[in-house]
């Protein structure tokens, strides 16, 4: 998984290491290891999320505490792995959570929360594209939607759609990561409204009930965890692939990022935001 991570960047993506690791690590090996070491029917976790079971499926659904849900990383779960968990802090704020560890004198009660990601400590991932692959960073062009080279960028993997700080460039105004394209060793930047998409793709797509409700349907999408939803018209163009088209601007839609679909309070699925011209 890490060295998928590594690979996302230098293929020019931004991955999301917390939804790879819950599809492949938490609720695939560990589950499975988990039962079948213990002879349980099913696993708790401690991720804010809740279920319900109507219509003979599983639906993955929001969580009461608002500011903790987090289905945005658990849209990859399919039918058999959500029969085999539960979120009992699906119901319960943070606070409540807190207070529950406290009377029950677990160390954990006043335990800091962590942002950063667990294989990355620092938050500093160049030094793991540098340790993992020996990507030190080639200076190149920084362009502007024009083609216009205003800058000198320090290696095309160091940067990220929407980034804005560390760029180098001034021009009066605020400018962000548009574009990052390993092939050219370009990046590629635009103002706000410039990285603002009303259209894009999304591929690896997976519906926690099975199927798509529909080939062209009405959602609610989110790009990045505790972004706002945005009211999005779906429509698939293949089993796994679909289009995403809002009337109102996403912005920063990176490739690697998740897209994840909700209809109310109830987490439909998702995908991985791909490359425009992928």
């Amino acid at each position: 998984m890490i060295d998928a991570f590594v690979d996302s960047y230098l293929e020019g993506s931004t991955p999301n290491p917390c939804q790879a690791c819950n599809q492949y690590i938490k609720f695939d090996e560990l589950l499975r290891r988990g039962l079948a070491a213990y002879g349980a029917d099913a696993v708790a976790t401690g991720h804010y999320a809740r279920l319900e079971h109507r219509d003979g499926r599983w639906r993955l659904m929001r969580a009461a505490d608002a500011d903790k849900d987090q289905t945005y990383f658990l849209w990859v779960l399919d039918q058999e792995q959500l029969s085999r968990t539960q979120f009992p802090l699906g119901d319960l704020t943070k606070p409540q959570v807190r207070a529950i560890a406290a009377d029950l004198t677990l160390p954990t009660a006043q335990k800091p929360e962590s942002q950063e990601i667990c294989f990355v400590p620092l938050g500093d991932y160049r030094t793991l594209l540098e340790e993992r692959r020996g990507y030190a960073g080639d200076p190149g062009p920084i362009i502007d939607a024009d083609g216009t080279r205003v800058g000198t960028h320090t290696g095309y993997a160091h940067y990220t759609v929407g980034q804005r700080h560390g760029l180098g460039v001034a021009l009066g105004e605020a400018v962000y990561v548009r574009e990052v394209q390993p092939a050219t060793n370009t990046v590629v930047i635009g103002r706000r409204a410039e990285v603002a998409q009303h259209t894009f793709t999304v591929d690896g797509a997976r519906f926690t009930a099975g199927d798509a409700p529909k080939e062209r349907f009405d959602a609610s999408v989110r790009i990045r965890h505790r972004a706002p939803d945005v009211p999005a018209e779906i429509t698939m163009v293949g089993r796994d692939r679909f289009l995403v088209e809002t009337a109102d601007p996403v912005w920063a839609p990176a490739p690697g990022q998740g897209a994840v679909l909700y209809d109310g309070a109830e987490c439909l699925g998702g995908g991985r935001i791909v490359r425009s011209d992928a």
